[in-house]
């Protein structure tokens, strides 16, 4: 099949952050399975000026390369309705969104965004069964994985370099926890955005777990814990998982038997000490976590499961393959941004650049009209005609 990609290649669109989880995940599983992959990448700022020169620059790459399918991960707004729906029921492309973070997205986006795709998955179990009590029933529960590349057998614990790592970016959070751990005499070697050893290579993070003792995984997010994709990397990587609790876990992996849990931070360092001083017990479970990977949780077997599901509910019929220029057109001058609109922009970015200074001041008034624009205008926030996309591009 002929697979277009249309994500970011970089985390958030930033070049500087390293490539985006889902491009380096799904391009090299699709192309593993034996489809032919396009990509096409939304947050090109240098490319684009606007939300209106995205749809239509996907448009033309759907129009010019034919895909059977269309892989997205939306992050809000990059894409229009009425373009999803143009690719979907004119073209006959089947449509297939990865949803993250649906434990708080759901409610501002997923849901809205759903029922114009031809399918969509979740990684959130509460999320998916309220998908269902909405009304939407084109989504499949999956996870995260562990790429195919990234797979390495366990080392010993005495043949490793490292006692204790943690490889993420250093939110507030993150850094409080090592912090506290510090204070209790271990020190975490920790590699990523924010941390003394900056970024590392993403080849060298299969690397940096696999030289590891035991690698510390966090599952904090917006409003209650979510498992992370570093829950599948960390054991797929041949390292000892110690990851913060979070809902969900426990069908994926035997705690205590293929991974470990911590709640507190007392009750990390008592498992931190506890495995360092029982290296046979810490090969054991990471060799378990490593095998329950290899036969579950690679990213060829997710693809292809989410493939197969999205291919359920496709029709199959063609009804124009006409360029779809008119409908586009039409969208594109109802996204055109009225005096009004930008004189309200103008207002909210100088109020908010007071309180939040110049840097940070486009994005919350950028966040501000989101905030207002899925709560009472839902479904319209993703359509040409939103307000924040006729207001905000860069600041997305």
């Amino acid at each position: 099949m002929r697979v277009l990609v249309a994500l970011s290649k970089f985390q958030y669109g930033n070049p500087s952050w390293g490539i985006g989880t889902e491009y380096a995940a799904f391009v090299p599983a699709f192309q593993q399975l034996g489809h032919e992959v396009f990509h096409f990448d939304p947050w090109q700022c240098d490319r684009f000026a606007s939300f209106a020169d995205v749809n239509w620059a996907l448009l033309t790459e759907v129009y010019e390369k034919r895909p059977d399918v269309m892989f997205c991960s939306q992050v809000y707004y990059e894409y229009w309705v009425e373009t999803l729906d143009l690719i979907r029921i004119r073209y006959g492309v089947t449509t297939l969104n990865w949803n993250s973070d649906d434990s708080w997205k759901y409610a501002q986006a997923s849901k809205f965004l759903a029922p114009h795709y031809t399918a969509v998955t979740t990684t959130d179990e509460s999320a998916y069964w309220r998908y269902h009590e909405d009304g939407i029933s084109n989504v499949l529960l999956t996870q995260w994985s562990a790429r195919d590349e990234y797979m390495r057998r366990p080392k010993s614990a005495d043949a490793c370099k490292y006692d204790v790592t943690f490889v993420g970016v250093a939110h507030g959070p993150r850094k409080r926890w090592i912090e506290s751990l510090a204070g209790y005499g271990i020190r975490v070697v920790c590699f990523g955005r924010g941390w003394d050893a900056g970024s590392v290579d993403d080849k060298d993070i299969p690397e940096i777990i696999n030289d590891s003792i035991m690698s510390i995984g966090f599952t904090n997010s917006r409003g209650r814990n979510q498992i992370k994709t570093r829950t599948f990397e960390v054991p797929g990587a041949g390292g000892f998982l110690l990851t913060q609790r979070a809902e969900g876990l426990v069908r994926y992996y035997r705690i205590g038997g293929e991974i470990v849990t911590f709640e507190g931070v007392r009750d990390l360092v008592t498992s931190i000490r506890y495995y360092l001083s029982h290296p046979q017990e810490r090969n054991a479970i990471a060799e378990a976590g490593y095998r329950r990977t290899c036969s579950e949780y690679v990213y060829s077997k997710i693809a292809s499961q989410a493939l197969s599901f999205a291919l359920s509910f496709a029709s199959g019929n063609v009804v124009d393959r006409q360029d779809g220029a008119t409908v586009i057109e039409r969208a594109i001058q109802r996204h055109r941004m009225s005096r009004w609109l930008g004189l309200l922009r103008s207002v909210l970015v100088t109020l908010c650049s007071v309180l939040f200074g110049k840097t940070r001041g486009a994005r919350a008034a950028c966040r501000l009209i989101f905030e207002f624009s899925w709560r009472f205008q839902g479904a319209c926030t993703f359509t040409a005609s939103g307000l924040l996309g006729r207001m905000f591009y860069r600041e997305s």
